[in-house]
């Protein structure tokens, strides 16, 4: 294995979501904003 090889294999953490995470709480989260922004749009009448 080569120096190169070797440094590819390791995956460095950015600070992003866990892959392990529960998604469920991710698409909550999601459709939430969806609708705030939707409410929001209303509101100001840009609809």
């Amino acid at each position: 294995m080569t120096a190169t090889s070797a440094t590819t294999d390791v995956r460095t953490r950015t600070g992003g979501p866990e892959d392990d995470g529960p998604e469920i709480v991710e698409h909550i989260m999601g459709w939430t904003l969806v609708v705030v922004v939707a409410m929001l749009v209303v509101q100001l009448g840009l609809l």
